[in-house]
């Protein structure tokens, strides 16, 4: 199949971020299919923008994937209507890209942001292909639910009409957890027989068990310390005080480091707290290369996986726990929803702790490092979940599965299922 992705924050060489689509179009490419992915110039974590890019759109070949890098404006940094007016100057350039582009046998939009949804439609239409309309996130419900958006303003009625009119006009719907099916059958968006859940994972041979005592460790300074790890967006949705608030109700334990991995318009605020109140055992650390985070993970004890107390996100996986659980590092979950059905009930690899209740967290944070059997039963169990269920390798043979569906064409797979070590060394 020649598959034609359309995917904004598609990561550039040594970006931070998540990956998954970069893993996938590889994986799709050594399966004997052609990848062409139309994508952004700047960074959704940094705001950078990526090397040699020129003009409106420029094509390069990135891990030998075929990428057609589109103009995003520079407002993309300044404030929440500088983004969405990036999201719009994307919109442009990519269905430029896109309806230029080799006629595709199939097309997959992934959202956020929801215009991707634009620009898949039109580049259907133009090639007269079918396409996969993706959902990460719920947009903009999540962006109201959160207090960025009013629900009744002009901008969130017309991001409303766009997710809407995205999900009524797709040939197929791609979904990251069940609860974004419910949530979008309930709301009459589309029948739940247009639905897949192809979710999140892990890339199990790339995030695996390693030496605690590693170069990061060394590094950083961290010593022996139990250091509990937080890598993601540095958002409002994340709402990271709450690991300031956990560091504070762990001042008295020196043999415990909080660290925050990542970047985004909270973390200066973070870090002002976290000087205000003389804190010393939390430390914001800046956005790290992705193909450097398993062995930055392995340096840790534990994993932190934090959002805001919001309804919204009880319907969300976060990326982090899989990263987390492959490397066999017991998981902080203070999300609740599907998410604490994942992580604590089926994988059962880590504690919950109530949302934005810091001393809830820090607790959980002292049992891990209190009761180390408790902490190896979980990261054992949670390498063990991940290598059966979230192994990216198998993902993407279940999205080729959808995409042959489609398009009427064999999804051919070259890709190895071997077996990979289930073992979490500690």
């Amino acid at each position: 199949m020649r598959i034609l992705v359309i995917h904004q924050y598609y990561l550039a060489a040594s970006d931070p971020g998540g990956s998954r689509f970069n893993e996938l179009a590889r994986l799709w490419t050594d399966a004997g299919h052609t990848v062409t992915v139309i994508a952004g110039t700047r960074n959704y974590a940094t705001g950078q923008t990526a090397p040699n890019t020129k003009g409106w759109v420029t094509a390069v070949v990135e891990d030998g994937i075929d990428v057609r890098r589109c103009y995003v404006p520079s407002s993309y940094t300044r404030g929440y209507l500088g983004r969405m007016w990036a999201f719009f100057g994307f919109t442009l350039t990519s269905t430029l890209a896109a309806i230029r582009a080799p006629r595709p046998d199939v097309i997959v939009a992934t959202s956020p942001p929801l215009t991707t949804g634009l620009t898949g439609w039109i580049a259907a239409r133009r090639h007269k292909v079918p396409w996969v309309f993706e959902v990460r996130d719920l947009w903009p419900e999540s962006a109201v639910t959160t207090g960025v958006l009013r629900e009744r303003a002009l901008l969130t009625r017309l991001l409303y009409a766009i997710e809407r009119f995205a999900c009524g006009r797709a040939d197929a719907i791609n979904v990251l957890t069940p609860a974004f099916t419910d949530d979008i059958e309930r709301r009459g968006l589309a029948a739940r027989g247009k639905m897949t859940c192809i979710p999140n994972g892990v890339d199990v041979r790339s995030f695996c068990p390693g030496d605690r005592n590693n170069v990061w460790r060394e590094r950083l300074g961290w010593g022996d310390r139990f250091v509990a790890m937080y890598a993601g967006a540095h958002g409002r949705a994340n709402a990271l005080m709450q690991l300031v608030e956990a560091a504070d109700a762990l001042r008295g334990r020196s043999d415990i480091l909080l660290v925050s991995v990542g970047d985004g318009p909270e973390r200066q605020r973070c870090e002002r707290a976290v000087q205000e109140r003389g804190l010393t055992n939390i430390r914001f650390i800046g956005a790290v290369p992705k193909e450097e985070m398993p062995a930055l993970i392995n340096a840790a004890d534990a994993g932190l996986a934090v959002l805001q107390n919001n309804a919204t996100f009880k319907t969300v996986y976060p990326n982090k726990v899989f990263d987390y659980m492959a490397c066999g590092r017991p998981v902080v979950l203070a999300i609740d929803g599907v998410a604490r059905k994942l992580v604590c009930d089926d994988a059962q690899a880590g504690l919950f702790a109530e949302p934005e209740n810091g001393a809830a967290i820090a607790q959980a944070i002292a049992r891990l490092r209190d009761e180390s059997a408790l902490a190896d039963r979980l990261a054992r169990s949670g390498r063990n979940w991940v290598v059966i269920n979230a192994d990216r390798r198998s993902l993407a043979r279940k999205y080729l599965d959808l995409l042959s569906r489609l398009t009427r064409l064999p999804a051919v797979v070259k890709v190895s299922s071997a077996q990979v070590p289930a073992s979490a060394s500690r």
